[in-house]
């Protein structure tokens, strides 16, 4: 599926459900990337991705990060964040992991209000929950600047899944 020629000939419904959730539950991006085709090479359209993402307002980067599930201990996961949270074995915590993560979760969304991020491919439980540990210490701009960073990656991830 990955040429960039079957990329430009899908109709925006097909466009949206291949590249919809590169953002977590935000459709409008691949959407205003399907309206800026056609385009010469798959990287050009992932730099097109990044760069609305980055042009967004602060609200649109809320939202975006706002749409991102707890880890561990969400349960209404879409396919990508179910299988990206599998891979770094969050599904299998033990109760002491799990009453870290829930904790964690809730004094991170108060004190930032929005979910802790990160992009856990390649990582396991422990290395997430040392830097949760660490980035929950964060001032309010950092830690939205290193939010939005993670979110790239995972969008980076999720459009190297899409082209394989």
């Amino acid at each position: 599926m990955g040429s960039i020629d079957n990329f430009n000939k899908l109709t925006k419904a097909e466009f949206l459900y291949i590249f919809g959730n590169v953002f977590e539950k935000t459709e409008w991006i691949a959407e205003r990337c399907h309206d800026l085709k056609p385009y010469n090479n798959v990287d050009e359209l992932f730099s097109k991705m990044i760069e609305i993402f980055e042009k967004a307002q602060k609200n649109e980067h809320l939202e975006i990060l706002n749409a991102h599930p707890d880890l561990a201990v969400a349960k209404d996961l879409t396919e990508n964040s179910k299988n990206e949270q599998k891979n770094a074995n969050l599904n299998q915590c033990t109760n002491e992991e799990f009453l870290e993560f829930k904790k964690l979760n809730k004094e991170y969304k108060i004190k930032f209000g929005f979910p802790f991020i990160i992009a856990v491919k390649g990582k396991n439980k422990k290395e997430i929950l040392n830097s949760f540990r660490q980035r929950i210490t964060n001032n309010i701009n950092l830690e939205f600047e290193e939010a939005k960073k993670q979110v790239k990656k995972i969008a980076s991830f999720r459009l190297n899944e899409i082209i394989k």
